[in-house]
């Protein structure tokens, strides 16, 4: 789904916490940038406290409390701040300071003349699906958390191929003996899914995909399913050494006997795409598809 957004005056400003070098220079000339336009920028608590600047707020009041939320590193950063700020309806704009980078597609040389189109109302915005996920242990609900990009199920680096039951809708689909099992959104189809060998989704294609990691049958090959699906993992092996991520962020220890129930979230994460690039020269460009 997408659609634009009107009357934005209050800016909010995010940036990689670790991110270094000219970041203050960026974040000072950014911030003057705003200003002389007549908008008010408020940073981000430990954006701010970085630069000095007195408007600083924590990340889910800065998303309560803005028109637009401009976010300055990498796809890590943006699915940090996408699954803090809880589904908050606030469309975020991705600045890619280097790296590979699918979410955030706009380079840090092309902010300002897409900050003008933005404020002059050119621009569209997309509703990316996200994942629910609540984790079981012995009837008791551990952990839930929402996802922009994927449930992930592996192992350590010398541990043994384990194996995990898959029920859809509460039927039957095969028990993966791998090295692990990514579920994802059609976002996250261009994250670890790739690498494992999943097919690439779409971002506003509404389905839920399945891929398993280095599968012991290669036979097990990646299935997209439909968005409403229902998806319940378990572990079937005496392993110590299985973990559980969200969007390779947060992680769990998963035990035998653990579920997890996965299914679409009631949240989406509205992304302004970027005025200069479609989605298909964004696949080229990080893909480098017709390089030789």
């Amino acid at each position: 789904m997408e659609r634009t957004y009107e009357h934005m005056e209050r800016i909010g400003i995010v940036a990689k916490s670790k991110t270094g070098g000219e970041l203050p220079e960026v974040l000072a000339a950014l911030v003057r940038w705003l200003q002389t336009r007549g908008l008010r920028p408020a940073l981000e608590s430990e954006t701010g406290r970085r630069l000095g600047h007195a408007a600083r707020l924590p990340l889910v009041e800065l998303a309560a409390q803005t028109e637009m939320l401009i976010v300055l590193g990498g796809d890590g950063t943006l699915l940090s701040v996408a699954r803090t700020i809880g589904g908050r309806d606030v469309p975020i704009l991705g600045v890619n300071l280097g790296g590979l980078g699918f979410l955030t597609e706009v380079a840090l040389e092309q902010l300002y003349p897409a900050l003008e189109r933005i404020l002059a109302g050119e621009y569209l915005v997309d509703h990316r699906m996200m994942l629910k996920a609540r984790i079981h242990r012995a009837g008791e609900c551990i952990a839930e958390h929402s996802v922009l990009n994927d449930v992930v199920f592996n192992k350590s680096a010398l541990a043994r191929i384990f194996a995990l039951e898959v029920m859809v809708d509460g039927v039957y689909l095969t028990t993966f003996q791998a090295d692990g099992l990514i579920v994802s959104t059609p976002t996250g189809s261009t994250a670890y899914s790739l690498s494992a060998g999943g097919p690439i989704i779409y971002p506003s294609l509404a389905s839920i995909l399945l891929t398993p990691i280095c599968p012991h049958t290669l036979t097990n090959r990646p299935i997209i399913l439909p968005v409403e699906s229902t998806i319940r993992v378990t572990l079937r092996s005496q392993h110590r050494d299985v973990f559980l991520t969200l969007d390779g962020q947060v992680g769990f220890t998963f035990l035998e006997g653990d579920t997890a129930t996965v299914g679409r979230s009631e949240h989406t994460v509205p992304i302004i795409r970027s005025p200069f690039k479609s989605y298909f020269e964004v696949l080229r460009t990080k893909l480098k598809w017709g390089e030789r």
